[in-house]
């Protein structure tokens, strides 16, 4: 089996591809938006008011939640499903947490242009000039919030190992591509590649109970044991550490 991660534009079917695909192949559908909705870590008015805005970074400055916990929370969040097997996820930026697992199919959909425009002119009654430039800022802001909160540019291909261009086949032929190559010998899990997974999900969760480590503090797991290694300050705050650490493997 496999774990598919859906990274889609605004407009861009990208959701009924996911959902479409991810009944084809009996797998759990879920998304950046609905894994928000249901976590308790966004569960604030602080946190829920930043994920649902598209806008500069700058927003970060104006609430107690900075940059480095906003990802800490989304890395956790998303490795803790992700590292459950037969997964369709689809949303902004999923992809990069899991770069390197072998087990991951990371797809890539680009929309239909003039699809798009005719979408929000017919949504919003505007006219195709004012819903062309409605999208393209739109792209421009998740293009910023890729770069500033990850360090990605998102319209770099060699971060996929499929990009499927809607310009030049159809929803259905897109979906059965992605079905078909899920099934490939390359995509099954492997005890090695869910071991990687696991470790991961498993630091992210260390990184997100110990929020004021800093970056200076490296973090790994190895089959559930944790290692935690840097410099902090007091003996206090090891013995913190270490009992936070203890409580979640």
């Amino acid at each position: 089996m496999a774990v598919i991660t859906i990274s889609r534009g605004s407009y861009s079917k990208g959701v009924e591809i996911a959902e479409k695909v991810s009944h084809k192949l009996k797998y759990n559908c879920i998304s950046r938006e609905s894994l928000l909705e249901s976590s308790e870590e966004f569960n604030t008015p602080d946190m829920r008011l930043i994920h649902s805005l598209e806008d500069i970074p700058s927003i970060f400055k104006r609430f107690r939640y900075g940059t480095d916990t906003y990802v800490s929370s989304i890395r956790a969040l998303i490795l803790r499903n992700l590292k459950n097997d037969k997964t369709v996820y689809h949303g902004f930026a999923g992809h990069h947490f899991v770069k390197n697992i072998s087990h991951v199919f990371k797809v890539r959909i680009l929309a239909n242009q003039e699809h798009r425009i005719k979408f929000v002119m017919e949504r919003d009654k505007i006219s195709r000039e004012d819903a062309a430039a409605f999208i393209d800022k739109i792209d421009e802001q998740r293009r910023n919030w890729a770069r500033y909160l990850y360090g990605i540019d998102i319209r770099d291909a060699g971060q996929f190992d499929l990009t499927l261009n809607l310009d030049k086949i159809s929803i259905n032929d897109a979906i059965e591509t992605i079905c078909h190559l899920t099934e490939s010998e390359q995509l099954k899990t492997t005890s090695e590649s869910q071991r990687e997974i696991d470790n991961l999900s498993l630091e992210s969760e260390v990184r997100l109970v110990l929020p004021d480590l800093g970056h200076n503090i490296e973090i790994s797991a190895n089959e559930g044991k944790v290692t935690l290694k840097g410099f902090v300050s007091a003996e206090n705050d090891i013995a913190k550490y270490i009992e936070a650490t203890n409580a979640i493997t």
